[in-house]
């Protein structure tokens, strides 16, 4: 149960992921210039969200108490919506990219940002006020939450992919801030990627 949690939450934070996944090269200084605001800000939250994943984990296989997972769980939700908030103002503070439908894609992805991370929220208060007194009733609680989870990892993201295509992508591409974080040591690389 506490698995397929593990395993949607690892989906949701794929979709941030991708913003490293480009590479190109543009020349473009006005392009540049955006994606650089924006990715000064992008590594810190890209952080917090992959420490998030790892609270969960760790709860999840340390520890069966139901307690210790809502605790766990309900503070990483926090975490990860607070990370998707401040993306979103990072995004809306940087500006229109100056692209074709720049405007537009920035809007519409300021707007997914803030829909993800009021969606974190609402899982967050949904883990706190599941029964940890009954581990059945709490797992199934869990399983609702999992798959509330799995629903938001699949959805939701063209805006953000827009977003990151094009000349505005290979400006991000460029800009550390937009890259994966490096291992830290005794962690593996990136959080349950292949969950």
């Amino acid at each position: 149960m506490n698995k397929k949690l593990v395993a949607a939450l690892s989906g949701g934070a794929v979709l941030l992921m991708a913003l490293s996944g480009c590479s190109g090269d543009d020349s473009d200084k006005k392009v540049n210039d955006w994606a650089k605001k924006v990715c000064d800000q992008v590594q810190p939250q890209l952080t917090k969200i992959a420490d998030a994943n790892t609270s969960i984990q760790q709860a999840t296989s340390d520890s069966s108490k139901p307690a210790d997972v809502q605790k766990a769980d309900s503070a990483a939700f926090q975490s990860i919506s607070d990370a998707y908030k401040a993306l979103g103002s990072a995004v809306d503070g940087a500006g229109a990219p100056p692209v074709a439908d720049g405007e537009k894609t920035q809007k519409e992805a300021v707007k997914e940002l803030n829909a993800t991370s009021t969606a974190y929220t609402g899982l967050k208060t949904k883990v706190d006020a599941l029964d940890t007194k009954d581990q059945a009733d709490f797992a199934d609680g869990l399983k609702g939450v999992a798959d509330e989870l799995d629903k938001l990892g699949k959805n939701g993201d063209q805006a953000l992919q827009k977003l990151q295509s094009g000349d505005v992508g290979k400006g991000m591409a460029k800009q550390a801030g937009c890259q994966k974080p490096p291992s830290t040591a005794g962690g593996s690389g990136s959080p349950a990627a292949g969950s």
